[in-house]
């Protein structure tokens, strides 16, 4: 009992004591520790691989843990399932939604819960739900809404409402924004505060230091399965957090300086591209890319920046405009393909560097290779000698920091950050005139991001023009010396880097022009 005039201190919303969790030999959670005070927004960060993912997974059920205990509200409790993290108050907006597109907003939030066998009931009571949390939290929504007939952040609201549905306390959210313009982010984090306000405690799980700087009360930070460091926001720095993120310190912010702008290495006229279904995917598209410059298209992911990289690369055929490069006019009667595309000095970094970037069983010299293995890196006129190229692959590895430098090892060993370190080695050590880079950093740790944007800096600097589509503004301003924004498969406009602002930009992300 507290001592008289003493308020008592509420025990923490979630304490996790010693978690322990392995894949076989793997130790995911090393002896994991964590407090998160009830009614507060608290950031997991960590670099990819740090375990972040993999703990709150046990809190919502997905895995059982080895060893270790977790008490909610004080109490401790046994999660073997999602049903009893949502029985113990806890809900999950996960990363990719896990929504009916072609049922209503009424009908997702009531899935799972429906409330008996006879479904108008418990329609009518989620109904007046819904009402009750859209006025209390801002959660605004037609309920009678196709869930694929909205905008992403709304459908991210659903997943928001369905946890709040059954009355979870503690919301876990991964990785919210990665889809979202910057409004719909600072609409999110308005809602995220909201909650807090009135009691909901939120883990949020995010690899954007800026998010947690501007949006979380405290926040915890893994490295390599351990927690290395829990601080309160107000008491720490995005420097501070990154290192304990790497362990060592690290330049967030590559050193930008103005460039020496040439002549236009590649223009693009009126590029539309229609997919097998007959959307339009590229509509009037018009660039103009130049040498000793980084051009940035900044967009949410969908609005046609892929299918941009896949048309000036040569994957997609032209289907209409036209492209000028080389001294070359390209279009649907003068198509190219990749490799052409390449013999004329122009080097592509997939976005997915999975699909479309490696063969994941090929050793990483192989690798290094591909796409250049009929040139004097693979061997002498028709024949290929593995030596070469396995030299070839190590004086990469050395120049890019590639780990391990191996270049025997399979490219699906590797690490994300390093699996894209060959990528874009193999690209820049092409010297290109032109460079086409689609998310240089998705899915790579911050120390990697660090040591890829000086590279790609450095290659604008020697006169390459670079093409850079990223779903992050934080790398577009950090990179970029024009931007270019899309929506709907057009360019809504083009600005200097030193005219762009998040505000502005995140206007025209939704298409409203500049």
């Amino acid at each position: 009992m507290s001592a008289p005039g003493v308020a008592s201190v509420p025990p923490p919303a979630v304490r996790l004591s010693g978690i322990v969790k392995r894949f076989g030999p793997v130790v995911a959670n090393d002896h994991v520790d964590l407090e998160v005070a009830p009614g507060t927004i608290h950031g997991i960060i960590g670099e990819n691989g740090a375990g972040k993912s993999t703990l709150v997974s046990i809190l919502y059920g997905f895995y059982g843990h080895d060893e270790g205990t977790i008490e909610i509200d004080g109490r401790e409790v046994r999660i073997g399932s999602p049903a009893d993290a949502i029985a113990a108050g806890i809900g999950m907006v996960h990363q990719h939604f896990m929504l009916v597109p072609t049922f209503t907003v009424l009908e997702n939030v009531m899935l799972g819960a429906e409330g008996g066998f006879t479904l108008g009931p418990g329609a009518r009571e989620t109904r007046a739900e819904l009402a009750r949390l859209s006025a209390d939290y801002g959660l605004e929504i037609d309920p009678d809404a196709l869930v694929g007939d909205l905008p992403v952040g709304l459908r991210q609201r659903v997943e928001i409402l369905k946890a709040l549905r059954r009355s979870a306390r503690i919301l876990i959210l991964d990785e919210p924004t990665g889809v979202l313009t910057p409004g719909e982010t600072d609409r999110l984090f308005e809602i995220l505060h909201a909650l807090r306000d009135r009691g909901v405690t939120i883990l949020l799980i995010t690899h954007k230091l800026r998010e947690i700087m501007e949006g979380t009360d405290a926040v915890s930070v893994m490295r390599r399965g351990r927690m290395v460091g829990h601080r309160k926001t107000s008491g720490t720095s995005r420097e501070e957090l990154a290192e304990l993120m790497v362990g060592r310190k690290v330049l967030l912010e590559a050193e930008h300086g103005a460039p020496t702008v040439g002549e236009v290495a590649l223009a693009a006229q009126g590029l539309s591209w229609r997919d097998a279904g007959g959307a339009l995917r590229l509509d009037d598209v018009s660039l103009e890319l130049r040498a000793g410059e980084i051009l940035g298209v900044a967009g949410v992911s969908g609005n046609g920046q892929s299918e941009l990289l896949d048309v000036l690369s040569g994957i997609r055929p032209l289907q209409q405009g036209a492209i000028s490069y080389a001294g070359r006019t390209i279009d649907a009667k003068h198509p190219v393909d990749p490799a052409e595309m390449r013999r004329l000095g122009l080097a592509h970094v997939p976005e997915d560097r999975h699909h479309t970037g490696l063969v994941l069983p090929f050793e990483a010299c192989e690798n290094a290779v591909l796409g250049y293995h009929d040139g004097p890196k693979a061997g002498e006129g028709p024949f290929v000698s593995p030596s070469r190229i396995r030299g070839h692959c190590a004086g990469m590895m050395t120049e890019f920091d590639v780990r391990p430098p191996n270049p025997r090892l399979a490219a699906r060993g590797f690490s994300g950050g390093n699996q894209q370190k060959i990528v874009i080695a193999r690209e820049i050590d092409a010297a290109p005139k032109v460079l086409l880079v689609g998310q240089p950093t998705r899915g790579v740790d911050i120390g990697a991001i660090e040591f890829i944007h000086a590279q790609l800096l450095a290659l604008r600097d020697a006169g390459c023009a670079l093409l850079l589509v990223s779903v992050e503004l934080d790398e577009i301003f950090a990179l970029s010396d024009r931007i270019m924004v899309m929506n709907a498969g057009k360019v809504v406009g083009t600005l200097p880097r030193a005219e762009a602002d998040r505000n502005r930009l995140g206007l025209m992300m939704a298409g409203v022009a500049a």
